[in-house]
């Protein structure tokens, strides 16, 4: 590298104290060899734990001066937790990734080589490896579809919230890009800019258990629909017309048969599945409609992104929430 960079990285944290000081180990062991060419500043950002996290990132800012822990009031969520981090850093770049050991810090050195090459956004892109059970595999390459699918943003299937952005990079998100149901791995997608990526194989879990069960996935693939899509909106009203239409043939059918046979036919129970088809429609098509409102919502409401409760330790500058 060129000149000395100061590069910012981002940890998010929730439940992780079984993790936390091998993880931290390893981070500095892979920035050691670079210490020449960069500095690095180090921002844990606690998500309000229930277990000893906190105690376990006091004791590593004590020891370790380019730590800055920033511990949020309450549990704002992940994609929250690596914006208020981003909103701290003044760096030339910054590095985003998870302390679980599933982001491998030995990918630093990558990623911070495509940064010299000129490239605004460094994704890492998660390749499983042969241990990585077949369930997680598919619901993985599912949500990746799915998302493709139905967004216009295409995102490479194993993108991950483990990233390195320029200085430019974040200064659109620290001023332009403030909405709530935040999609990073989508707006990152969605800012433009000269980006790259660099593949990684994902290693197994050191301690502790994920963070994303079924309901936060299922969670998480629905926000980012509604960040970026209308198609379920266009599907219900496809849907409405598609009905309506049949609803139009079935009646002329029924005028006709009247005067065909002179009676219209017995039609109880067709007549009941009907409704409950229709009456289920509706409610799927308002709850399409009561999602997309419920986002405008939160939106119109203005509250601050996060809040932050306490900084421990560290030199990063303080940006407000």
């Amino acid at each position: 590298m060129n000149s000395v960079k100061t590069v910012d990285i981002v940890l998010p944290v929730y439940n992780e104290e079984e993790v936390l000081e091998a993880f931290h180990s390893s981070l500095t062991a892979a920035l050691r060899p670079l210490e020449l060419a960069c500095r690095f500043n180090i921002c844990y950002v606690l998500d309000r734990s229930t277990d000893r996290s906190i105690d376990v990132l006091r004791s590593i800012a004590d020891r370790d001066r380019s730590v800055t822990v920033v511990h949020l009031s309450a549990r704002f969520g992940h994609q929250m937790s690596l914006v208020a981090g981003l909103d701290r850093s003044r760096g030339d770049a910054v590095i985003m990734m998870d302390c679980d050991l599933q982001h491998p810090p030995e990918l630093i050195p990558r990623l911070l080589e495509e940064f010299e090459r000129g490239y605004d956004i460094v994704h890492a892109i998660r390749r499983y490896g042969s241990q990585t059970g077949a369930l997680k595999r598919g619901s993985s390459a599912m949500f990746y579809r799915l998302q493709n699918a139905l967004s216009p943003i295409e995102m490479q299937p194993g993108a991950a919230d483990f990233r390195l952005v320029s200085r430019k990079v974040a200064r659109v998100f620290q001023t332009s890009i403030r909405e709530r149901n935040q999609f990073l791995r989508g707006l990152f997608q969605w800012v433009g800019f000269r980006s790259t990526v660099v593949p990684f194989v994902s290693p197994p879990r050191a301690g502790g258990t994920t963070k994303y069960d079924v309901k936060r996935l299922v969670k998480f693939s629905v926000a980012g629909i509604l960040s970026f899509s209308k198609v379920p909106l266009r599907v219900a009203t496809l849907l409405g017309f598609f009905i309506s239409t049949l609803s139009l043939g079935y009646a002329f059918y029924l005028f006709g048969a009247f005067f065909v046979v002179g009676h219209t036919p017995p039609g109880y129970t067709s007549l009941i599945v009907m409704m409950s088809f229709l009456g289920g429609l509706q409610l799927t098509v308002l709850g399409v409609l009561g999602e997309y409102l419920g986002s405008v919502f939160e939106e119109v409401k203005q509250r601050p992104l996060y809040i932050v409760d306490e900084v421990v330790g560290g030199e990063m500058i303080v940006s407000g929430a």
